[in-house]
């Protein structure tokens, strides 16, 4: 036996075939090529009696997405199954399922239609393992060669003795490695490869031959998220709200006319023992519908959200349809300065003050009066205003939780830029071992050609009273106190306060 390096020796004594119409990476012979053994006969005979069913037959499809990367499918079709047992091929799956979760039943007739066994197939089609099935195996070696300025095909018969790390090959009585064909041709599709995820059960037909059955299964990479837009009027007093839900399907599947529902809420799940993908949706910027395409609906401890029309949800794609859309919305600008504890000692500059950032708000509440009033999804809220010339900037988004009816929501914005706010502390008094008196400062300078108010929430440590102050305060919890500072356009205003504290 021998060994050859040099491919032109392989190549020389082959003949020319006829020219192929399209090259590609392996060629699978039709079904009209005799199988290569008995062996293979009987397996593409099996193939062949194997009952299958695609969406093709689908006469219904139903997905419950969860904002937890995880969806329900149901997926009812229509079907011809043989007597007795048999094994049915289910095809148009989505390839990130959890096989654990499916559940197939007739409903035309389920006592009369079991499931004996459930195989889930992955093994994909792709060359490198159609190749490693193929190991042990006759296939057919095509070469492209150029003869006077024209293509020519030589193809010869090889066996595949393995496939480590690059293929060896038996021609003749020679075994050949570091050959590359420009194609692979093969006499047939071994039977543990599929062209996609299928599921394959073992059945038993007592009944009918027609039969309507149902599978319903989980699978991941298949989520959605809630993106809000805000509009608010030049005089910060009222805006538009609309709501989107933005939809990713990367579960492998399509989803033709199928009925969606979206559920909202925390769901507990066990820990999953692979990697999830995590996709970003992005947000659009355009009016809703004037009706809401979704009926919400109170479901268990969460909120069910249906559209009330039929859509459907290609594999790869990012899909947005209208949640609700409010115009009007009362809402609230809102400047809020918080304190913190370290604020309180300047070591770097003592005698100077220091700067506090002056926070910006937008609160609005949802409530049916202000034409919202629905339970409101968790997600991105980006907030809109128009110019002086009449163009809508973005100024600011924040992320809320999800949010029942009639509670209020803020979102944070940004900082002021025409709002400075300093603070110091100005006295210090030790009057006993555990018992103290501090004196602080806060200025508030309003660069605006608005008058504004300020809401000042200020930490206070300790078994404290409040001895004086400038401006009207409230307890807000047990180590903090708020104020409310009104501060003219173009105007300063100095909120002072003592307390007395004890450790």
């Amino acid at each position: 036996m021998q060994f050859l390096v040099d491919r032109r020796f392989i190549w020389s004594g082959l003949l020319a075939a006829a020219l192929l119409a399209a090259p590609a990476l392996f060629v699978l012979r039709t079904a009209h090529a005799a199988p290569a053994s008995a062996a293979a006969a009987r397996s593409s005979a099996t193939s062949n009696e194997q009952p299958g069913t695609t969406s093709g037959d689908q006469v219904d499809l139903a997905v419950t997405v969860y904002n937890s990367n995880l969806a329900l499918v149901r997926d009812v079709r229509q079907i011809n199954l043989p007597t007795g047992e048999f094994r049915l091929r289910f095809m148009d799956i989505a390839a990130s399922i959890n096989p654990a979760t499916v559940h197939f039943r007739s409903l035309s007739e389920p006592a009369r239609l079991g499931v004996l066994e459930q195989n889930y197939e992955y093994d994909l089609l792709e060359p490198q393992k159609l190749l490693q099935k193929y190991v042990g195996r006759e296939v057919t070696l095509v070469r492209a060669r150029q003869e006077s300025a024209t293509t020519k095909w030589e193809e010869v018969k090889a066996t595949l003795l393995a496939n480590n790390n690059g293929p060896v090959w038996k021609i003749g009585n020679e075994i050949v490695t570091g050959m590359n064909a420009d194609h692979i041709r093969f006499p047939e599709l071994p039977e543990n490869l599929y062209s996609r995820p299928t599921l394959l059960w073992e059945l038993e037909n007592k009944g009918a031959q027609r039969h309507k059955v149902e599978a319903s299964y989980l699978a991941t990479n298949l989520s959605w998220s809630a993106d809000y837009v805000l509009t608010v009027g030049r005089d910060d007093k009222s805006a538009d709200l609309d709501g989107w839900v933005t939809l990713v399907n990367n579960s492998g599947a399509v989803f033709k006319n199928a009925k969606l529902q979206l559920v909202a809420g925390d769901l507990h799940r066990l820990r999953e023992e692979y990697e999830r993908d995590a996709t970003a949706a992005k947000a659009m910027v355009m009016r809703a519908a004037e009706q809401p395409q979704f009926a919400q609906e109170a479901f268990s401890e969460y909120h069910l959200y249906t559209l009330g029309r039929r859509t459907s949800i290609f594999d790869k794609e990012s899909k947005q349809i209208s949640l609700l859309s409010a115009t009007s919305v009362p809402v609230e600008k809102v400047y809020v300065v918080e304190g913190q504890q370290f604020y309180y000692h300047n070591y770097q500059h003592p005698g100077s003050p220091l700067k506090d950032l002056v926070k910006v708000y937008y609160k609005f509440k949802n409530e049916e009066k202000s034409s919202l009033g629905i339970p409101m999804p968790a997600g991105a809220v980006r907030v809109y205003q128009a110019d002086t010339k009449g163009g809508v900037q973005f100024v600011g988004e924040d992320r809320i939780n999800h949010t029942p009816k009639d509670e209020s929501l803020s979102l944070h914005i940004g900082n002021a830029f025409d709002v400075v706010c300093e603070r110091k502390q100005t006295d210090f008094k030790k009057l006993s071992d555990r018992l103290y008196e501090m004196e602080f400062e806060i200025t508030l300078r309003n660069h605006k050609e608005t008058p504004i108010t300020v809401e000042v929430n200020e930490p206070i440590g300790g078994d404290w009273q409040m001895l004086e102050s400038t401006h009207k305060w409230t307890k807000t919890e047990a180590w903090a106190a708020q104020f409310y500072v009104p501060v003219a356009k173009d105007g300063t205003s100095v909120l002072k306060y003592r307390i007395r504290a004890r450790w």
